[in-house]
């Protein structure tokens, strides 16, 4: 017995030596065939010549390809859709299939289209309608070429008079890569629409250059939030190598040529499919449903049925593709066997846009277009549970320490709200669309989705007059009933007017010559003078100092709520006093998390006072720069990130959402107050347009502080709500260095803050900007900065708008460089 095992322990590791020695064989020829290729192009190929034709029927047999020496692949036409396009064909196997296609986003041609390799030296496209389209990408990137071949590996090649290589398929694949094939650092294969559409599809496999091979949706930015497969091989070799050679191995190497090549990775997982009995064609495809796979073809199992075989995939389960389903729709899987049942559903409350193509994403089957200020349309809607799901995380609002049931309810009560994650006592609220859903049996997330229906009215009907009179009697009854209940109303609101007749009077005082109040025009709160010179016990506690007056801390009567009493200065118009009451209407309707909350005035003789909610942590200015608690106060790089959004979503509510547009004019961390969730809310907005002309405090001649005025105000140029996004740009340079725009004290080069970054990111020295110990994610801080570089362009058309400055934040909306383009406009 025990010599059986020692017999059986040889033969496994002379299997497993003998599978060592094929691996570094195949490896081998491979870097034979890949050097001596452009040296055996006559014995492998036929040499097409100037003034060679090609059309979609020809007359004659093969008249629409040109093959390789051996038959097995063609260059020319093939059947797409109504009509034609041009590419690389598998011609020497009974299925015929497409492994690379030219222009593959161009639509197809009609039957009467020809491909001509002129006597210039092009390989061209001509219609019946006079156009010509190059094959080959642009000419003026490439030489003209002298000829050129269909090679027996696959790969169609253009040279010039000397014999050299100027272009060739191989360096430019579209989804699949053949034998003796690479995919090398930098480059990614896009998969197809479809079996029958070759033009590119929504997922991408790219060959990095730090040494990953990795899968992301096509459109998102490579980072490994939106990855979905990857080979765990960043940093073990730059520029990388994905190398597919003739034995069916997919393997990793870190050098692109020579005999010095390296296996970093085998990414097969030793599956190499090579049968010398057999003659076995080899492909790799990133297919059309996100996965790339190994495919094989044998001449003695298939040819009769032109079928190929599966011999291996990056994934088993056929949903981890992110995005597979579209926009606000999920995958989920039906059976035991996730790679063969998959289906994709949408939200509740939701439809796919084309039930054709599920990728297409889903959206709602009630309009909700302006919902949150819409009054004209009577809107209901429920908290629909979606369990065991998980999504790409897009929050707007944060909560911890919620039950379900309250997570639904803020969601509920938030017209802004579309859907909220809960999980393990987290809420996060939502904004659509949701992307990259999946269901996982074992998840614990629960998705709350907001459905929506509409009420419309009830339209009249013919009802029988039984019922008609029933109804009419019913009518008088409720309209007398009406009438009493108003009188009854009338007489007690007399009572209570002739009972309170003193305190009446003293509210009376408030209106000067008969004026409306304008309390009651904007549901604000009126005060009297007396009333909060008590609440403030004379003005005692001063807590701030602005543009506009002073802030002292107060406290109300009954209800012991502190709040915060600005005393606006005498820098208002003289006859100001209706504008002033303008002003108080349009900031007591605003009303947004990013904002101070207005509670209430006073407008009595000459004093003109504003009552706030009150903000415990002081201003931004006080954490960033002068923390009252410490270094323990100042934010981390991820609640700075937090309050910069919250900052661009206040603003963009002034610029945008709120009933009258409000250029705020003074956007600075002094007027950036947080609360005691440490929530940023931006203060004195609405008060620009109530400054004197000749006003001059901290103010320079313009509206505004000295360091974060836009330089329009300078030129007496017309001022939009670009200043805004200027003053922002400077506050999120501050907020990301945690340190003034203008600092004397530190270096010439480093002292103006916008100089120091533009220079930093100009030389590619970005971690100069924040501290040495602190957690900063990179390619967040690059963002940011180049979101900030744009924000502070001097023409004042070239600035994004804030809502493309919140989408670039939030990584939703790519990032151009500044120093790309001096005529990228925003929209």
């Amino acid at each position: 017995m025990q010599e059986t095992k020692e017999g059986q322990t040889r033969v496994e590791t002379n299997r497993s030596l003998m599978a060592i020695i094929i691996k570094l064989l195949s490896t081998f020829a491979f870097v034979l065939i890949v050097n001596s290729q452009a040296q055996t192009i006559t014995n492998e190929s036929t040499i097409i010549s100037f003034g060679s034709s090609l059309t979609p029927h020809g007359n004659g047999q093969n008249s629409s390809l040109w093959l390789s020496n051996s038959g097995l692949y063609a260059f020319g036409f093939y059947k797409q859709g109504d009509g034609y396009s041009v590419g690389i064909i598998l011609a020497g196997i009974p299925q015929k299939t497409v492994v690379w296609t030219a222009n593959r986003d161009s639509p197809p041609v009609t039957s009467n289209a020809t491909l001509l390799f002129t006597s210039e030296g092009r390989l061209v496209l001509r219609t019946t309608q006079g156009q010509e389209y190059y094959v080959m990408g642009d000419s003026s990137s490439q030489p003209p070429a002298s000829s050129a071949s269909m090679l027996d590996s696959g790969n169609f090649v253009l040279y010039n008079s000397s014999g050299g290589i100027i272009w060739q398929s191989f360096e430019h694949p579209t989804d699949t890569l053949l034998s003796t094939h690479r995919l090398v650092a930098g480059n990614e294969l896009v998969s197809s629409v479809s079996d029958s559409d070759h033009s590119s599809g929504i997922f991408r496999l790219k060959m990095q250059k730090d040494g990953n091979l990795v899968q992301y949706p096509v459109g998102t930015p490579d980072e490994a939030p939106y990855s979905y497969f990857t080979s765990w091989t960043d940093g073990k070799g730059a520029n990388a190598t994905l190398v597919f050679d003739v034995n069916g191995y997919l393997y990793l190497m870190n050098s692109s040529t020579g005999l010095n090549m390296k296996n970093i990775s085998d990414i097969t997982n030793g599956g190499g499919y090579y049968d010398s009995n057999k003659k076995t064609i080899f492909l790799m495809k990133i297919d059309s449903d996100g996965i790339f796979r190994v495919y094989s073809h044998g001449s003695d199992d298939h040819a009769s049925t032109g079928n190929w075989s599966v011999e291996w995939s990056s994934s088993k389960d056929k949903c981890d593709p992110k995005g597979l389903c579209g926009l606000n729709g999920f995958c989920v899987s039906n059976g035991d066997d996730p790679e063969l049942a998959a289906a994709c559903r949408c939200l509740p409350g939701f439809d796919f846009v084309n039930k054709a193509d599920k990728s297409s994403g889903c959206k709602r089957n009630v309009s909700t277009e302006d919902i949150c200020g819409n009054e004209r349309m009577n809107f209901t809607y429920t908290m629909e549970e979606l369990p065991n799901t998980v999504w790409y995380d897009n929050l707007y609002s944060d909560l911890s320490f919620l039950e379900k049931e309250e997570c639904k309810q803020a969601c509920f009560k938030d017209c802004n709200c579309e859907a909220a994650f809960y999980k393990d006592g987290k809420c996060t609220k939502q904004r659509l669309p949701l992307r990259f859903g999946r269901g996982l049996l074992s998840d614990s997330n629960i998705a709350l989705i907001k459905v929506y229906t509409s009420q419309l009215p009830i339209e009249k009907t013919n009802f029988p007059k039984e019922i008609e009179k029933e109804s009419t009697i019913r009518r008088e009854f409720l309209i007398i009933g009406v009438v009493l209940v108003s009188f009854g109303c009338l007489m007690m609101v007399i009572s209570i007017v002739l009972f309170n007749k003193s305190r009446f009077w003293t509210y009376r005082r408030l209106g000067l010559h008969n004026e409306v109040e304008l309390g009651d025009e904007v549901s604000l709160r009126p005060f009297t003078y007396e009333e909060l010179e008590k609440m403030t016990e004379g003005f005692n506690e001063e807590i701030g100092r602005g543009s506009f007056g002073t802030v002292y801390k107060g406290r109300i009567p009954n209800s012991q709520k502190v709040v915060a009493v600005k005393r606006l200065g005498r820098l208002l118009l003289e006859e100001g006093d209706a504008e002033f009451q303008n002003e108080m209407k349009a900031i007591g309707r605003t009303h947004h998390k990013n904002l101070v909350r207005l509670l209430g005035f006073c407008r009595e003789g000459q004093n003109r006072l504003l009552v706030y909610e009150y903000m415990a942590n002081g201003s931004l200015a006080d954490m960033l720069f002068t923390p009252p608690g410490g270094l323990d106060m100042i934010p981390c790089w991820d609640e700075r990130v937090r309050i910069s959004c919250g900052i661009a979503r206040g603003i963009l509510y002034l610029h945008d959402e709120c009933e009258t547009q409000m250029i705020h004019c003074d956007i600075k961390p002094q007027n950036i107050l947080i609360d005691d969730k440490r929530c940023p809310k931006i203060s004195d907005f609405g008060l620009a347009t109530l400054l004197k002309p000749d006003q001059t405090r901290t103010f320079t001649g313009i509206r505004g502080t000295r360091g974060y005025v836009a330089p329009e105000w300078h030129k007496k140029l017309p001022v939009t709500v670009k200043a805004d996004i200027y003053s922002f740009g400077i506050v999120l340079l501050e907020i990301m260095c945690r340190r003034r725009n203008v600092a004397l004290d530190l270096p010439e080069e480093e002292a103006i803050l916008e100089e120091w970054v533009q220079n930093c990111f100009e030389n590619g020295e970005l971690w100069k900007l924040v501290g040495d110990g602190e957690n900063v994610d990179m390619s967040q801080l690059e963002r940011m900065v180049k979101v900030a570089l744009w924000c502070l362009q001097e023409e004042p058309s070239l600035r994004p708008s804030m809502k493309s400055v919140l989408l670039m934040l939030e990584g939703i909306l790519d990032v151009p460089s500044p120093a790309s383009s001096n005529s990228c406009y925003f929209v």
